[in-house]
């Protein structure tokens, strides 16, 4: 080859050198021509052997009486700042301050920021991140930590092992209305596009919490998200959150994944990862299957309904035999009105 061929072939290598896209640079989507299967072309953690979400088979999980109840730090205390909600082309995001926290891990986990993961197909088509015996539930909020007490921030934080803490709420539908989660979609139509924020009254953040944060799923993971740190200590509670069906409907058709200046609006829908392989991994339990049977209000209530009103016809039986009893007694005390049996002289008097 000459002098001038190799000089072009170089210039050719060099070119493509410096045009290729960093990983960071790459635009990630769910689906299309960088989607989820094609994540670990650009970001190689995301082809890793420790990914989430996984599939929870609770007949697998490991209990850990080491495992105790979660405590949310400062998340009732939200002060008079705004939040800041914006769509980022992939979520609805909400920064979290940072006197916000977590007890009940190994180190003290600082808030970072909370999102929400959600499908197209309204109640029962899925929707979640995380999945439980094979079932999805309709959506799925993810409250994001890093490890404030071993890391100076998030960035920092990201990349360790120990480094993020994220806990996993799943979300199904009902009937009524679960006015915490209207502190966030109420806003929805005004971050419409990706990168619009708006600031918005603060509010209660435990409030989007399940009741019980005692009873979960604990394993380590990755970030669901390009560039799928492994990262994570995964929280996943065991009792749902309910919404209604007209928050789901908002929540799926309300948001675009593309910019205002876009020449086409592309609706931002099944924002969510297929579940990955666990890979020998361990999921652990913080409860065993007898104490995770816990009866629900209106079953507790059922069942007081109906030992009242079985001890109401127990009585009213007891009391029917008791009154039979005291009626036979009765009459084996009266005095017989029939006639003393005739002797047979008696007989004898009589022509038949």
């Amino acid at each position: 080859m000459d002098s001038l061929g190799l000089f072009i072939l170089l210039m050719l290598l060099c070119f493509q050198w410096t045009t290729a896209p960093a990983a960071e640079e790459v635009t990630w989507t769910y689906t299309g021509l960088v989607g989820q299967s094609e994540w670990s072309q650009y970001f190689p953690d995301c082809g890793g052997t420790s990914q989430s979400p996984v599939d929870v088979v609770t007949t697998q999980t490991k209990y850990d009486p080491s495992l105790i109840p979660l405590t949310p730090l400062g998340y009732s205390q939200h002060g008079n700042k705004p939040f800041t909600l914006y769509n980022n082309g992939h979520t609805a995001v909400i920064d979290l301050p940072d006197w916000m926290g977590l007890g009940g891990l190994p180190w003290l986990f600082t808030a970072v920021q909370m999102h929400l993961h959600w499908g197209s197909g309204g109640p029962s088509h899925g929707g979640s991140e995380h999945t439980i015996n094979g079932l999805s539930a309709d959506a799925e909020l993810h409250v994001v930590h890093y490890n404030s007490e071993l890391y100076p921030n998030m960035s920092t934080a990201m990349t360790q092992s120990d480094g993020l803490a994220v806990l996993g709420i799943l979300i199904v539908t009902g009937e009524e209305t679960n006015l915490a989660f209207n502190n966030i979609l109420h806003y929805l139509s005004r971050i419409r596009h990706a990168d619009q924020k708006v600031s918005i009254p603060a509010f209660d953040i435990q409030s989007l919490f399940p009741k019980d944060l005692g009873r979960y799923y604990r394993y380590n993971g990755s970030l669901t998200t390009p560039p799928c740190y492994q990262s994570v200590i995964w929280t996943l509670f065991n009792e749902r959150v309910q919404i209604s069906k007209a928050q789901l409907l908002k929540m799926e058709t309300i948001l675009y994944t593309s910019k205002v200046e876009d020449p086409v609006r592309m609706l931002l829908q099944d924002n969510y990862r297929a579940t990955q392989l666990l890979n020998h991994r361990v999921v652990f339990a913080s409860f065993t299957a007898e104490s995770g049977k816990e009866l629900s209000s209106g079953e507790v209530t059922a069942i007081v309904i109906g030992v009242m009103c079985g001890c109401v016809g127990l009585a009213v039986i007891i009391r029917f035999i008791v009154k039979t009893i005291r009626s036979t007694s009765s009459w084996d005390v009266l005095p017989s009105n029939r006639p003393a049996p005739m002797s047979r002289s008696t007989f004898q008097n009589y022509n038949f």
